[in-house]
């Protein structure tokens, strides 16, 4: 094995290590990255021809995470890994959006990334290191690819910044951006924020950026070392440079008009495809000679070049005369409508179209039964905020079938999900779901669901610390020119056609998340700031008529929605609430018909009350409340018999607290038995609590108490007895046995205040 390992130092002292020529040697290439107690092994393999007729990057990433990393088993029957979870298909993007643009334009050959990860203790972060490993198989392949990158994790913790933070460091992070770059340009970034400033993500940016830099080196020296900094030669597109120029000299300008006429989608691509298929009429006319598999071919070739054209003269329009595809400006917002509560039934609903984009959002509001349990390989928890996001081929004009939910969906959902999720109230007692329904497309779909999802959430009631608003901004910056013109509110096209999609949510006061793809060589940081503070001002405009149509959250909860009462009980008293095999809980559940949750935080129990109407609520509420109930001396309480006994009876004064009512406290009148009084069991009866046994915590109840004394009643005082101790007072009539079951009557002497036998 001709096995070399090559290490990286972060800025904090931890290093990671690139190690190749151990395992995975028939791979085109393969890499295992170390760092800790965390190991990925990423490989990479690629066909040697391309398919015919294919004109992209056929590129599939596929980062999986393994449960015997971190020593567990999988869930489910069959104790295996599954699908892809949402965690794993979100990282497989991060480092697909990195690579895609760095392989050469014209190689079609199939790729196929595959990330593991082996080893993972929770400390480090495996999605940061992703990136990293993949580039270095790419590295230790002859696969074409034009230059190296690595992806990092940098937060900002207690307003530092920190490369590739520990799991528990990133509780204190008002910032997690993950960034992917060259060694000279940032290539795609993706995060969440606090609503932080502009210029703080563009440092957060900067010293990513540096801390990357001798991450590709690393790899520039390994392709070295192994032989592969010369790459394999391919031969994927066959090229008619006649048939090119001729498509640019006579389509060019034809193109170039319909660029300036300001159509909409469906009319401009009509046009588009008039141009292109006249062309091909009359070139088939004029090339009779050819075969059909001739022609098809040449066909083929056209509808490249003719992309081409498109691009150049979307681009020269824009740069030269300042004018975009649908005849707005480059600073310009398309024209946006809103619409709260077009639903009846739904909790809240929203449509918010902004040109040609239209998002119908719905919120609904459920209880903590409803939360989506998370169980990745390294984390188990509870989300109690949800947004999911659809695209139907109909909001494209699309004639095809809707087959699941695909990557791109979860990720334009998590991108707004991000968005929006720092601004639900943490004690929030509901758990919320947002779903995007997608009518119309024509670019910036995920911005629209920012935006529908913020006035669907109103409309329900959530009480959102601050709306927030998206834009997506695009960049037409050709090679080799100064010029270049930032795009607000892009289209459909010019995020396909241009260089940059950039995304940004914010509340007034800061940035909530961003994703940023570039498709050029790399863009200074000039001009991405640039791009921030005109989203700003863009995101202001949208906010504002976001609020023209609704300006704070309803005050009260539609009637369809189930409320929800919240409220701590002590630690101690979880279990009582509960009872065993969750008995009192269920019973309480049957007889008030509320749905009762528990959760022990922070050393309390957080209970959760919820039913259709508050009469249920208010029920379930008061049984709680007398399980956790605090007995207290010289307080009267409505009580239940539970059990009769010679010597009085035993009281259940709270859920599960009884009390001895002794048969001498039941009335001023000697009883021979309690059943004299008529006390059975399961009577209810009033009773006060004289006293609280210091030791043993036993309650002495009274129901004599609460009676008018006789009048002429008098209780005898104690009085020592040398012999015996204390002698407790006797009233009028008492009896008392002796050992030989015998009674003897005490009566009173009024000459000695003695007792006579």
């Amino acid at each position: 094995m001709n096995v070399i390992t090559k290490t990286v130092q972060l800025p904090d002292g931890r290093t990671i290590t690139i190690e190749t020529g151990k395992v995975a040697k028939q791979a085109d290439g393969a890499a295992v990255l170390r760092m800790g107690n965390t190991v990925l092994l990423a490989t990479v393999c690629a066909a040697k021809d391309a398919v015919p007729g294919t004109d992209f990057m056929p590129l599939q990433v596929d980062y999986r995470e393994q449960y015997s990393s971190a020593g567990r088993f999988p869930g489910g029957f069959t104790k295996r890994e599954g699908k892809a979870s949402d965690n794993e298909i979100l990282t497989s993007r991060l480092v697909d959006r990195a690579l895609r643009p760095l392989f050469p334009s014209n190689y079609h050959a199939e790729v196929y990334v595959q990330v593991m990860l082996l080893s993972a203790d929770g400390v480090d972060q495996p999605d940061a290191l992703a990136g990293f490993a993949a580039s270095a198989a790419m590295a230790c392949s002859d696969i074409p690819f034009e230059h190296y990158i690595s992806e990092v994790r940098v937060a900002r913790i207690k307003g530092e910044y920190v490369i590739n933070p520990t799991s528990q460091q990133m509780a204190d992070a008002d910032m997690d951006l993950m960034v992917a770059a060259t060694k000279d340009n940032i290539m795609m970034v993706e995060g969440e924020m606090k609503e932080v400033s502009e210029q703080d993500l563009i440092g957060a940016l900067k010293v990513a950026a540096e801390a990357i830099k001798p991450m590709c080196e690393l790899q520039e020296e390994l392709a070295k070392e192994l032989g592969k900094d010369v790459k394999r030669e391919y031969d994927h597109e066959i090229n008619d440079e006649d048939l090119r120029e001729q498509i640019k000299k006579e389509l060019y300008q034809p193109v170039y008009d319909i660029n300036k006429q300001a159509l909409e989608k469906q009319a401009r691509h009509d046009a588009f495809d008039k141009i292109l298929a006249d062309f091909l009429e009359k070139y088939d006319a004029a090339h009779s000679d050819l075969s059909e598999e001739d022609l098809e071919e040449k066909h083929a070739e056209a509808n490249r070049y003719y992309e081409d054209v498109m691009r150049d003269a979307m681009r020269r329009c824009i740069l030269d005369e300042g004018q975009r595809l649908d005849g707005r400006k480059t600073t310009d917002i398309r024209p946006i409508w809103c619409e709260v509560s077009p639903l009846p039934m739904p909790h809240g609903s929203a449509l918010f179209q902004r040109g040609e984009t239209l998002s119908l959002s719905t919120c609904t509001l459920g209880t903590k039964l409803d939360e989506k349990l998370v169980d990745d390989v390294l984390e188990k928890s509870y989300q109690r905020f949800l947004l999911h996001y659809n695209f139907p081929p109909f909001s494209t004009g699309e004639a095809k079938a809707q087959r699941g939910v695909g990557r791109r969906e979860i990720g334009h959902g998590h991108l707004a999900w991000r968005g929006l999720k720092g601004q639900i109230p943490e004690d929030y007692p509901y758990t919320v779901r947002l779903v995007s329904q997608i009518l119309e497309s024509n670019g910036s779909s995920s911005m629209a669901t920012v935006c529908a999802g913020t006035l669907a959430l109103m409309d329900a009631g959530v009480p959102m610390k601050k709306p927030v608003s998206g834009i997506a901004m695009g960049l037409i910056k050709n090679p080799g020119e100064d010029k270049y013109a930032i795009l607000s509110d892009i289209l459909g096209d010019e995020d396909h056609l241009g260089d940059m999609d950039f995304k940004t949510t914010g509340t007034r006061d800061g940035l909530t998340a961003t994703q940023m793809d570039i498709k050029c060589d790399g863009l200074s940081f000039e001009i991405l700031e640039q791009a921030l503070m005109q989203a700003k001002a863009g995101r202001e405009h949208i906010l504002n008529c976001m609020l023209e149509t609704i300006s704070e959250p309803r005050a009260e909860l539609k009637p369809q929605v189930p409320r929800i009462e919240a409220f701590d009980i002590p630690k101690e008293f979880i279990g009582a609430v509960i009872g065993p095999g969750g008995k009192i809980i269920q019973q309480m559940q049957e007889e008030t018909g509320a749905t009762i949750t528990i959760d022990e935080t922070e050393g309390k129990g957080h209970v959760t009350v919820s039913a259709p109407n508050r009469d249920s609520i208010e029920a379930a509420m008061n049984k709680i409340k007398a399980i956790v109930a605090v007995p207290e001396v010289g307080e009267v309480y409505e009580g239940t018999v539970r059990s009769v006994m010679p010597y009085g009876c035993f009281v259940e004064i709270l859920p599960g607290r009884d009390g001895l009512l002794h048969i001498s406290e039941i009335s001023w009148k000697r009883l021979e038995t309690v059943e004299e009084a008529g006390i059975k069991e399961g009577d209810k009866i009033r009773v006060k609590l004289m006293e609280i046994d210091p030791k043993t915590g036993k309650y002495k109840l009274s129901c004599r108490a609460l009676l008018e004394k006789p009048e002429g009643y008098v209780e005898r005082e104690r009085r020592p007895r040398p012999d015996r101790g204390e002698r407790r007072p006797r009233r009028d009539g008492d009896y008392r046995e002796n050992n030989r079951g015998r009674r003897f009557e005490h009566q009173d002497n009024d000459a000695d205040n003695g007792a006579v036998e």
